[in-house]
């Protein structure tokens, strides 16, 4: 049986750490806030205090933290404690400039890029889709974690440390976020406009400019349901981290929507979906 140690069991982490289990790996588990990693104990995950103690006869380690300083931190105290080629799977977004740091502190271990597109629904169906930098050599030994967490695995490169999987996932969260905004956006117009706003949904569905993704977030906003999948403060890190790696590059879109994010966490919907950015449309 292949152990994993998991590190970082919150929204997105604990289902991904529970598909392994059901998948048949060991898995020793830690979370910064430990109540969060004890509920996987009733699947049948072994419950660390320290990510030393979760690497501690591990074959291979996952990060899914929140950042990259908590990765840092925590990835790397867990790598000290690990036999040298070990693979490390870093599957949270973390930006260029995190996994930079993450490769000074990776030690013996063989670093493995793979931040996961998708959140909490395809996080518990195994569906997310893995975006993956690793050398040659290892790809066997982490493909049954890819195969236990996600529904497809898009290979990317060889040079982890470069971090293409970073990269795409980077500029499809470009996409993910700026599609949210403009679904909040042009419900909060229909609605200015005197309009029932379900009509908006109706008129792009089944066209051209159709999105699944603008239904979901779309219905998430008419029903007022904000129940997480992708936090609001979540999300303005991320974009964030775009706005770190897109440099001297232009993003017009990409600064409104990280300004947006930051009012409607302003406005004290940080912990809500980030469907909640629907409310930075309004003043005061």
């Amino acid at each position: 049986m292949t152990t994993v140690a998991f590190l970082g069991t919150g929204t997105m982490g604990a289902p991904m750490a529970r598909n392994l289990l059901a998948h048949g790996f060991a898995v020793r588990a830690w979370n910064r806030t430990r109540a969060r990693a004890d509920e996987l104990a009733a699947d049948g995950a072994t419950v660390t205090d320290t990510p030393a103690e979760a690497a501690d006869g591990a074959d291979l380690l996952v990060t899914m933290l929140l950042d990259a300083d908590a990765t840092v931190a925590a990835g790397g105290a867990a790598a000290a404690a690990l036999p040298a080629g070990t693979p490390w799977v870093q599957m949270a977004t973390i930006g260029l400039e995190g996994l930079a740091k993450v490769a000074a502190v990776a030690g013996g271990t063989t670093l493995v890029d793979a931040p996961v597109l998708g959140t909490r629904a395809p996080a518990e169906q195994g569906t997310l889709t893995v975006l993956a930098a690793a050398p040659e050599e290892v790809r066997d030994r982490v493909r049954p974690v890819f195969d236990a967490v996600g529904g497809r695995t898009l290979w990317l490169g060889t040079d982890a440390a470069r971090g293409d999987g970073t990269r795409v996932k980077l500029a499809a969260n470009n996409w993910v976020l700026s599609l949210t905004n403009a679904v909040g956006e042009s419900i909060a117009l229909a609605e200015a406009l005197g309009v029932d706003p379900h009509r908006f949904l109706e008129a792009i569905e089944g066209g051209a400019v159709d999105s699944p993704y603008a239904h979901l977030k779309g219905s998430a906003i008419l029903d007022g349901d904000f129940t997480p999948a992708f936090t609001v403060d979540g999300a303005r890190k991320d974009a964030g981290l775009i706005a770190e790696a897109a440099g001297e590059l232009r993003l017009d879109v990409a600064e409104a929507v990280r300004a947006r994010f930051t009012r409607a966490a302003a406005a004290g919907h940080g912990s809500q979906d980030m469907a909640a950015a629907y409310y930075a449309s309004f003043r005061g």
